[in-house]
């Protein structure tokens, strides 16, 4: 048995068992993928894959114990190849960040132009999705690192710390209603933004469900008018006139939406919590601890070494 095996078979389960799909990716024909995946299950003497006819259908039993044994084998192979660029090339490589739009567009920015001014040969690809995909990204080392609120500390397979906390906002125009109740009182209650149709995220992204919650828990039905997965949408939305938006505090840039009003609601939803994280047995490139700890600064290196060798954090 060989590594291409072990490659060939790794990839067709990741196809969901799709050989054309599998040799595109492997850059190779399927009978190629068809005859070594044959030959590797002659080898073992047993049948990995259940088959009608031509076409693989899924994991046999064994299948499933040979399959577990060939992604640790290829990890740790990975490992070995990140290992020698580690010191054959410590200040050149690759970052593969997954993110949601929110860490693309708001967070990433404060750290990605230190990053470069201290590792400039290092390339960065940004690789955008909702938390599920990233979560996939990650387990499936299309990605390096990830970043997301929600997803990733409950995942099995992933190393996660906290990054950032931080609280939602309101913004409304000027001329909206909720203007004249803020400066008169203040504050804002649940039930004044209940009264008026709201924008805010998908129920996949920043901390939605922390705003389902609480509505819920207050016996209020908000009117939500409209779910995007950014807060550029939400804020043009509110602009022209669909409601009153909720959206990540982060996201309200002074300079660039002085046209609308943001007040912080964190009393209201509560503090949510970005998380970075890493594959679990992977390992990790010097210049990707520095990046994780320009990310959360007041998380000490050791910190970060200690959670992906399996410590707590």
């Amino acid at each position: 048995m060989n590594i291409q095996q072990f490659r060939f078979v790794r990839e067709t389960i990741r196809r969901n068992f799709n050989l054309t799909e599998a040799a595109k990716a492997l850059f190779t024909s399927q009978p190629g993928v068809s005859k070594a995946i044959m030959e590797f299950e002659q080898e073992l003497g047993v049948q990995i894959f259940e088959r009608h006819g031509k076409r693989i259908k899924g994991l046999t039993r064994p299948g499933q114990a040979v399959a577990v044994v060939i992604e640790r084998i290829s990890q740790e192979i990975e490992n070995l190849r990140k290992v020698s660029d580690e010191f054959a090339k410590r200040d050149q490589g690759s970052l593969i960040i997954a993110c949601t739009h929110t860490q693309a567009r708001y967070a990433l920015p404060k750290v990605i132009p230190a990053f470069k001014v201290q590792f400039p040969k290092v390339h960065l690809s940004l690789a955008e999705g909702n938390p599920s995909q990233i979560v996939d990204m990650l387990l499936n080392e299309q990605a390096d690192l990830a970043m997301a609120t929600e997803s990733l500390a409950q995942t099995p397979g992933l190393v996660s710390m906290p990054c950032y906390n931080w609280t939602h906002s309101v913004v409304f125009r000027p001329d909206h209603p909720l203007a004249r109740q803020f400066t008169k009182r203040g504050t804002l209650k649940l039930s004044d933004l209940a009264a008026y149709p709201i924008v805010t995220y998908d129920r996949a992204f920043s901390g939605r469900r922390a705003i389902d919650e609480a509505f819920a828990n207050a016996g209020l039905s908000p009117d939500i008018v409209l779910e995007a997965i950014d807060a550029d949408v939400i804020k043009t939305y509110v602009d022209v006139g669909l409601g009153i938006g909720i959206i990540a505090g982060i996201a309200y840039e002074p300079l660039r939406d002085s046209h609308l009003v943001s007040v912080p609601v964190g009393q209201l939803f509560g503090e949510q919590v970005t998380r970075v994280a890493v594959k679990s047995g992977v390992f990790l490139r010097d210049y990707v601890y520095t990046f994780i700890s320009m990310l959360a600064p007041d998380l000490p290196t050791q910190a970060v070494k200690d959670a992906v060798q399996g410590k707590s954090v």
